[in-house]
């Protein structure tokens, strides 16, 4: 008989008090790295699902939502991309979206090295071979000490980070958005992970005002993941060109023609819906762009 496996990231004592509850078939492996507890767990509806102290981060059956809406949306938009830095993405699930494109190289720096070679292990569907692709760059190191350091600039930065606690948190901060913005380079975008706004509406006003002194032009996105409850998943987009969020659909379409590009969830008109976000998200960002212009955080 199948087991119950229950996530409980927004159980807690100050969250709303709900969660979600997987049947699960196997486990495949538990373990604790230097980071966090990693579990790989077997479904028979959602294949194999990835767990990081106990928060889902994945499952083959609905991965390719996020990982595509990750990749493409900032790709697409820029139209010329040689460079990429993805920070995080240990299950490398954007690695591979992101070397569907003519790139030229694609650095990851993924902090803990367990999730990489576990992932390769259980769930190598999710990377399809893109750590051996001769572009891929896998660096096992934090991406904060990186972005700080690097002399290397980028033309998209790609944070696939955890939520805002334990190894992701500082990925959230004034002075990492700070430092991507040091080698993003000019016309180029900085996308993140942003969490669910109906259940962490925190994080897109707090994202908002502390991606606002370092870049022009700050919006949001969103996609719908079936396993990242709460509706609308947000991803936040920074950048210096918000003509970059309104290229038009024949020119989109045509990108994704010329590279073959053909999503699952992501096309060319999703990709231009994506922008247009419900108004109580809106009003997220948009608290949080008004603090930070009435408080900026110093350069």
């Amino acid at each position: 008989m199948s087991d119950w496996y229950d996530e409980s990231l927004h159980a807690g004592p100050d969250a709303p008090g709900y969660r979600q509850g997987f049947r699960i078939d196997k486990v495949l492996h538990r373990s604790k790295s230097g980071f966090q507890s990693i579990e790989i767990l077997e479904s028979r509806y959602f294949g194999r699902i990835l767990a990081l102290d106990g928060v889902v981060q994945t499952t083959e059956r609905d991965e390719f939502v996020y990982h595509e809406m990750i990749a493409h949306q900032p790709m697409m938009a820029h139209g010329g991309v040689n460079d990429v830095l993805i920070i995080g993405g240990g299950d490398g699930g954007a690695l591979r979206e992101v070397l569907r494109h003519p790139v030229d190289k694609a650095v990851m720096v993924e902090i803990d090295g367990d999730v990489v070679s576990l992932s390769r292990e259980y769930l190598p569907n999710l990377s399809g071979g893109a750590f051996d692709d001769s572009r891929a760059e896998l660096i096992i190191g934090d991406g904060f000490g990186y972005v700080v350091e690097t002399e290397r600039s980028f033309d998209v930065i790609i944070v696939d980070s955890t939520d805002p606690f334990g190894p992701g948190e500082i990925l959230f901060t004034d002075e990492f958005y700070r430092n991507c913005r040091r080698v993003l380079r000019r016309g180029g975008v900085m996308v993140t992970q942003n969490g669910v706004p109906f259940f962490q509406g925190n994080e897109v006003s707090t994202t908002a005002k502390r991606m606002a002194p370092h870049f022009s032009d700050v919006a949001f996105y969103g996609c719908v993941v079936p396993t990242y409850v709460g509706g609308y998943m947000s991803l936040a987009w920074a950048g210096d060109d918000a003509n970059l969020r309104k290229v038009p659909l024949a020119d989109i379409s045509a990108r994704a023609g010329s590279v073959g590009i053909a999503g699952r969830y992501w096309s060319p008109e999703i990709h231009l819906c994506a922008f247009v976000l419900p108004p109580f998200i809106r009003e997220l960002y948009a608290s949080g762009r008004n603090e930070a212009r009435a408080t900026p955080v110093p350069n």
